[in-house]
């Protein structure tokens, strides 16, 4: 038999290793859910606004899709859009300074999208890297102990051998299977998170041309 020692030990890691099981499911579906939502709000957005025949008009339907990430860059620009129009009289000087300021508006918005993008996915690379070697921990501990005590028993028969290592061995069969999932959630997470970063990016761009070309004909 294992040790209350060992067996405190392997007990201990198992419930490491379900709870990152626990945590690693409750990133999953929350992100999973999270991405699903920005990705039918983006599509209504870009509906609503490109479908649109001005950029009042594009402001005033983009509202139907307010809370997602599209929403949020446009709001960042037309905040600096209207601070602009509202000084009168655009000189050449103006509305370089203008499109210069709503560059750097719509790049720290970006930034700012990709963090709220990524949390959480580091999380699931932290399992997926460690589990594995908690596992592993667990049973190279409760090996040891299990060799021990057969040792001080002077019993080596397979049915005295096998008890306890076999126990053992369940830590690093658990602690794979807590970080298949994790591994594959980042890659596939990580992967939306991306694309949706890219099609921002995009936005960004063809909304700064449009405020361009916009104060270049007022």
């Amino acid at each position: 038999m294992v040790t209350d020692t060992s067996a405190l030990i392997i007990n201990v890691t198992l419930w490491v290793l379900i709870s990152f099981s626990v945590l690693t499911w409750t990133v999953i579906l929350l992100k999973g859910g999270q991405y699903w939502r920005h990705a039918v709000g983006n599509r209504l957005f870009e509906e609503k606004f490109w479908s649109a025949a001005s950029l009042d008009e594009a402001r005033l339907r983009m509202d139907e899709a307010g809370g997602c990430p599209l929403y949020r860059l446009a709001s960042a620009g037309f905040q600096v859009f209207d601070s602009g129009n509202g000084n009168g009289a655009a000189s050449l000087k103006h509305r370089g300074d203008l499109v210069a300021t709503l560059e750097r508006k719509l790049k720290r918005q970006l930034e700012r999208e990709s963090r709220l993008s990524d949390i959480g996915l580091t999380v699931l690379a932290s399992i997926g890297s460690t589990a594995p070697f908690v596992g592993l921990f667990g049973t190279v501990w409760g090996i040891m102990h299990a060799l021990q005590d057969i040792s001080r028993s002077g019993k080596a028969s397979l049915e005295v051998v096998a008890g306890p290592i076999g126990e053992a061995l369940i830590a690093t069969a658990i602690g794979i299977a807590v970080a298949v999932p994790a591994v594959l959630a980042y890659n596939f997470l990580m992967r939306r998170s991306r694309r949706k970063q890219q099609a921002l990016e995009i936005f960004a761009e063809d909304f700064l041309h449009l405020v361009a070309a916009e104060t270049a004909h007022r």
